[in-house]
């Protein structure tokens, strides 16, 4: 499905959040045109540059965004759209514009509420540091969410856009990736994503290793919403490390020194059960809320 002007224009707006991107933001919205994307949306964050001068004069539509950061953006974005669906991308000149298409054709052809694009060429061009992070909270959230994903960080993707009004934007900053892949993957079921290139960035990077954290922190905000029991177990469980360790400690005392700690003891043992009994209980959460996901799409495949 290639971009073809006035087609493409009533299925897609590209929104690109902004941030003083004004030595990117112009090869960015020349590529878009180049492959026929035309209905783009600047949505910048109040920036002291040309960036939204320059965004103007290459035939964007400029508008400044409600509050601070990322989410902000997003959800001002979704008040200037009026087309089925959104692709969200970085204004950085990271994300190449040819994969719109591939996003588009695959949302279409299998009814997908949201489709990311998983970086899985140039991951040179991310930091190891985020690397490892993006790696755990993917992780975490595949677990969390009974998801496949690779790359739930990614900073391009469609969404319908019916589907992103929905989103709370709980999250701030770069968590609303997380947030908004959440909310499909605990509602409708139908997130998917395809490989993409990811590209050295034009300009000086705006994600730190603190903004690790902070995503990693929304995401068990976001657990703590959809899945409460299995964080709140999962977070008891952890008591077993140290009772375990403890029980251990009392045993070498007492079978290799002949020294009985008897209060240390009922200690450890008391904290090994409940550890143990949390750690089932955690799983035991986490399967019943797979349960009700697969019964969710079941429902949601017979109703079509």
């Amino acid at each position: 499905m290639k971009g073809k002007e006035g087609a493409s224009d009533e299925l897609v707006t590209i929104v690109i959040p902004t941030l003083n991107e004004e030595e990117a933001i112009g090869p960015v919205i020349d590529e878009l045109k180049g492959f026929g994307w035309n209905n783009i949306l600047v949505v910048d964050g109040n920036s002291d540059d040309a960036t939204r001068t320059i965004a103007a004069s290459k035939g964007a539509k400029v508008v400044v965004q409600e509050g601070r950061g990322k989410a902000d953006a997003i959800k001002t974005a979704v008040k200037h759209v009026a087309t089925p669906y959104v692709v969200v991308m970085d204004g950085d000149y990271t994300y190449p514009a040819k994969h719109i298409a591939e996003l588009l054709e695959k949302a279409v052809g299998e009814g997908l509420d949201e489709v990311i694009g998983a970086r899985r060429r140039g991951r040179e061009h991310i930091p190891l540091v985020n690397r490892f992070g993006n790696w755990v909270i993917t992780k975490a959230f595949n677990l969390l969410f009974a998801t496949h994903l690779s790359d739930v960080c990614s900073g391009m993707y469609l969404v319908r856009t019916d589907v992103l009004r929905e989103v709370r934007f709980e999250a701030k900053g770069f968590s609303v990736e997380v947030e908004i892949a959440a909310h499909v993957a605990s509602t409708t079921r139908r997130i998917d994503e395809i490989p993409i290139e990811y590209r050295r960035r034009i300009g000086r990077p705006k994600l730190g290793k603190r903004h690790g954290f902070t995503i990693m922190l929304d995401a068990l905000k976001l657990a703590l919403r959809y899945n409460p029991v299995f964080l709140l177990f999962s977070a008891s469980s952890l008591i077993l490390v140290p009772s375990l360790a403890l029980a251990a400690w009392v045993g070498y005392r007492w079978l290799l020194q002949g020294v009985k700690h008897y209060v240390w003891g009922i200690i450890a043992i008391v904290g090994v059960g409940v550890g143990f009994i949390s750690l089932l209980l955690a799983i035991m959460a986490l399967y019943l809320k797979r349960l009700e996901l697969r019964i969710l799409e079941r429902l949601q495949r017979a109703g079509r």
